[in-house]
């Protein structure tokens, strides 16, 4: 497996790609290592031939097509196709626009 960067690659508003699960969702937030408690990552984890490392940025992704919020690994996340908005109703509640493949907080209008 190819080492993973420590720095952070994606950006509050950037549509991202989950490369495991296939589904796009743009970043709502991230932490420079994971803050989730070690029983949920465990359970996260369990049974899987991978176990991205904790010491690697993690991002907060409203799921497009869904209404929830997944905890992601940045080796697992590329960028995504930014053509269309994420269709996910918590968007709303965190940005107020999509400009040009991405989400700003602010009104850029």
């Amino acid at each position: 497996m190819d080492p993973v960067p420590d720095k952070v690659l994606f950006r509050v508003g950037e549509i991202v790609h989950h490369l495991r699960y296939d589904y796009r969702g743009v970043i709502v937030g991230h932490d420079t290592t994971c803050k989730a408690a070690d029983d949920w990552y465990e359970y996260q984890t369990k049974g899987k031939s991978y176990k991205p490392t904790r010491e690697q940025p993690w991002y907060h992704v409203l799921v497009d097509g869904s209404t929830h919020q997944t905890y992601v690994a940045q080796q697992n996340l590329e960028a995504g196709d930014s053509s269309q908005p994420i269709d996910n109703p918590m968007v709303e509640h965190v940005f107020t626009t999509f400009l040009d493949g991405r989400y700003h907080k602010e009104s850029l209008n």
